[in-house]
């Protein structure tokens, strides 16, 4: 069992983590609004990547889903026509469930994070099967000229219940301060 508050807590962390890695720019816009549905807007072309965090009560997968169209390769490639799509997109994506990873250890100190790997989108109808305690799908828009969705599902083992405390000051890592 998830308590509504660890869902919360869950929809918050992929959020700011969403915010914070998707945007290939911190000045970037990034606008995040629920989606009904896993598959929604989903064509036949549309991939998903793939990444789980593992802790002894609870499996979570972040899936991002993704057209590799025009708009979405002049984002994330900004011009760089030497680099493939997918590599620049994977280390994306990594990124995000890296920041969503560090957020849940304050909270789980166990946890194991894989390797990112893309599948079909026509894998998306088969989540129930896992019997998720929490799914929540997001459609995500950057700058306007990317489109993305997310799909964040937990699956627990044991009960689930915390409260992310998000009003702490991030910690920098590998910047330069002057003073």
């Amino acid at each position: 069992m998830i308590t509504a508050q660890a869902k919360d807590s869950f929809e918050r962390i992929f959020r700011k983590a969403a915010q914070a890695r998707l945007p290939v720019d911190s000045s970037d816009i990034c606008e995040i609004v629920p989606l009904a549905d896993a598959c929604e807007g989903s064509t036949k072309d549309t991939q998903v990547v793939v990444l789980t965090i593992s802790s002894i009560v609870f499996r979570l997968l972040l899936i991002l889903h993704f057209d590799e169209n025009d708009g979405t390769r002049g984002y994330y490639l900004q011009g760089d026509d030497e680099r493939p799509f997918q590599e620049a997109f994977l280390e994306i994506c990594n990124l995000c469930c890296g920041a969503m990873n560090q957020e849940l250890l304050h909270y789980f100190p166990d946890l194991g994070m894989s390797t990112p790997y893309v599948l079909s989108a026509r894998c998306l109808p088969h989540l129930h099967e896992l019997k998720p305690g929490f799914v929540q799908s997001y459609a995500i828009t950057l700058n306007g000229s990317a489109q993305l969705a997310a799909t964040v599902c937990v699956c627990a083992y044991a009960p689930v219940d915390f409260v992310a405390d998000m009003s702490a000051v991030e910690e920098t890592s590998g910047e330069l301060e002057l003073f």
